[in-house]
């Protein structure tokens, strides 16, 4: 596909956010208007242009994460951004023929007079997709995938947090697809809530609830449908007859993934009050062999100041009530740079 201009839009050329996004979504509801059904070829195309866009950028998208993080494992990133949308992108490649045919319903017809009892699966038209910052590939190219493999246009907004990451998206995004199939945006103050009010034919977000709300409420003002997918209180109960030991190794390799930054990770444990020093020692042993401190190259580093300052609260409001703080790096206290 010949490569195209990002779009760089000046002050003159868009006085405000809102005009900038609607021209993009204009662009691209002319273009959806006059094709409206791309063919099955055209979508494997734009899904073989995505996986190159992401196997020939990959060492590019790791240091933009890695910068946006302040540090992040390599390893982490490949594992949870690049092997696994990738994965994503060859199972839509490999699928879209089946899921583009007509669908048999079993129904009983004499219902529905001139029922025919079948489903035809169409584009939507234009999609939008709000992404957050903890896993930026995996959560904007995984919808964006099923977007492209439905024959839909795509707008993403990325995280404030991905700031390092988004301008890589938006410089190379023009060389593998046009402006009016999919263009990223980055979050400079009020893009968020502006790319909310956009009347898309579907709105994707992944986040937390409270923002979720906002852009539920901004989305019904055009009777956006939306897809909200939210993190939330997620604990760990260990039942006395499990092996104590697995379930401390399953525990800690989850909450310590990403430095515990993940939406449905492990909130708190719930095990036996007389399993719990068990279970400390259990911890505290697996750390010791497994967890490594803010100097090694693997470390993942909390994500911002507020989050930073967020976890300090609340170890001191957990020591000012008498909680007992074990420490699974032993003496190494917490870094802020």
């Amino acid at each position: 596909m010949a490569a195209v201009q990002a779009i760089r839009p000046t002050a003159p050329e868009f006085s405000d956010t809102a005009a900038m996004l609607q021209a993009c979504f204009d662009k691209q509801r002319a273009a959806y208007y006059n094709d409206p059904v791309p063919s099955l070829e055209q979508r494997k195309k734009d899904l073989h242009q995505l996986r190159a866009m992401l196997n020939e950028n990959r060492e590019a998208i790791i240091e933009a994460i890695k910068a946006d993080y302040g540090t992040r494992s390599r390893h982490e990133t490949l594992f949870t951004d690049i092997i696994s949308t990738g994965g994503g992108i060859k199972d839509a490649i490999k699928n879209v023929d089946k899921w583009s045919k007509v669908q048999k319903r079993h129904v009983d017809v004499s219902l529905y007079a001139g029922s025919k009892n079948r489903v035809v699966p169409q584009p939507l038209g234009c999609v939008g997709i709000i992404v957050p910052w903890n896993f930026p590939v995996f959560l904007s190219f995984g919808p964006l995938t099923t977007a492209l493999a439905a024959g839909n246009r795509v707008m993403v907004k990325m995280s404030e947090n991905s700031r390092n990451l988004c301008r890589l998206l938006m410089d190379i995004s023009p060389k593998y697809f046009p402006e009016e199939t999919l263009q990223f945006f980055d979050e400079t103050g009020d893009v968020g809530i502006e790319f909310s009010k956009i009347p898309f034919d579907l709105l994707f977000f992944t986040g937390s609830g409270a923002t979720g709300k906002k852009v539920m409420a901004a989305a019904a003002e055009n009777l956006t449908p939306v897809v909200l997918e939210l993190g939330g209180k997620c604990p760990a109960i260990i039942d006395p007859e499990y092996p104590l030991s697995t379930a401390v190794q399953r525990i800690l390799f989850a909450k310590q993934f990403n430095a515990g930054q993940i939406c449905l990770t492990v909130d708190y444990v719930m095990v036996q009050e007389d399993l719990i020093d068990d279970f400390v020692g259990e911890a505290c042993s697996w750390a010791a062999q497994h967890l490594k401190g803010v100097d090694s190259i693997d470390y993942t580093a909390v994500i911002d100041d507020r989050a930073f300052k967020r976890l300090e609260d609340t170890l001191a409001d957990a020591r000012k009530k008498g909680a007992n703080i074990i420490n699974l790096h032993g003496d190494q206290k917490p870094d802020a740079a």
